[in-house]
């Protein structure tokens, strides 16, 4: 089998790699060079990507995606700040660019799968194809997939999807790999070394003006620089001090201004959510119970879930949830097993 692998130079590629080669497969690496505020972030990736490629033994190619990566991915991120959503960048880079330009071009030069260092699961049956959380739970990165489709789940391997990642590291420590050092997850790629505020006010300096920040009856509690510098659940730098904690409930750009108010205001009994994907094509049924995840570190609550019309449902959750968070995505999970998402929208 012919496996072209996704390779970033870290540790969790570069392990897919090695494991897919212990196997027997036939091996290319490949590595999506895309923009970055960082300058040459992408380059450096490519490197030590190449390097690693060499001490496994497999050809490596580059593949320039930055203009893609920045219409696609980098626009979009800095459109949903500006109407104060909190955006969630690489579920829409998965799908349209590892996913979807990536796996294209590895696809069309012969390959038979693509793979990447994500820890998820596939599952093929003749009946359709499932997506599910990966072993190490710790680890699982399912939130992240849930928009990939059941064509591109059909020629999807993960190597690292019944591993810890523990086990992931000591097969690359085994081969002496040069991986890189492995940035925090809540990183984003494309603003390693600068803070997302800053790139959003470079696309749209009018959003870097002051406003008041509020509590929920309306009092003005403090003054802010930038509504996109907020989101729905933060408790630090908020720059005020009324003697108990404080959340962000919500930003409104509009009127430019940050609503905050004690833990107890952030619960939500449930959301609406907006473009749905199902993995399967359907949902699977119009009302069912499961459990929902609203950001990647939550822990899935037990939810129903109407469907009120093509792309749209309602979600209702058995306790109230703290920072159901617009722009996030909620996604849906039977044990586990990826049933779908949708963007959440209030």
């Amino acid at each position: 089998m012919r496996v072209a692998v996704g390779m970033s130079g870290g540790l969790d590629s570069s392990a897919a790699a090695a494991v897919l080669i212990k196997a027997g497969h036939e091996v290319r690496g490949i590595t999506a060079e895309m923009w970055s505020a960082a300058g040459g972030q992408p380059a450096i990736a490519a490197e030590r990507a190449e390097k690693v490629a060499t001490m496994l033994g497999i050809p490596h190619e580059r593949l320039d995606i930055g203009e893609q990566f920045k219409t696609t991915v980098v626009a979009g991120f800095i459109d949903e700040y500006t109407v104060g959503r909190t955006p969630s960048p690489c579920i829409i880079c998965n799908a349209a660019m590892k996913f979807g330009l990536v796996m294209e071009h590895a696809l069309r030069r012969d390959c038979d799968f693509f793979a990447t260092g994500h820890y998820a699961r596939v599952e093929r049956r003749d009946c359709g194809v499932r997506l599910l959380r990966a072993r190490d739970r710790r680890r699982d990165q399912s939130y992240f997939l849930h928009r990939l489709n059941a064509a591109q789940l059909m020629r999807v391997v993960f190597p690292l999807g019944d591993l810890t990642r523990e086990e992931a590291a000591a097969e690359v420590h085994r081969r002496g790999l040069p991986v890189g050092g492995q940035r925090s997850s809540r990183d984003l790629c494309f603003v390693a070394g600068s803070k997302y505020s800053e790139l959003v006010e470079a696309e749209h300096p009018e959003l870097k003006r002051e406003g008041q920040i509020c509590d929920s009856a309306g009092r003005v509690l403090g003054r802010h620089a930038g509504c996109h510098r907020y989101t729905v659940g933060q408790r630090t730098g908020l720059g005020i001090a009324v003697g108990r904690p404080m959340y962000v409930l919500a930003v409104e750009t509009r009127e430019n201004r940050v609503i905050v108010g004690p833990r107890a205001e952030c619960m939500r009994e449930g959301c609406r959510v907006a473009e749905v994907h199902w993995i399967a094509g359907a949902p699977p049924a119009t009302d069912f119970e499961c459990h929902v995840q609203i950001r990647h570190r939550h822990e899935a609550a037990t939810a129903r879930v109407r469907v009120t019309s093509e792309g749209e449902a309602e979600i209702e959750f058995a306790e109230p949830q703290f920072a159901v968070t617009p722009g996030q995505a909620a996604v849906m999970y039977d044990g586990d097993e990826v049933l779908g998402g949708g963007w959440i929208e209030g």
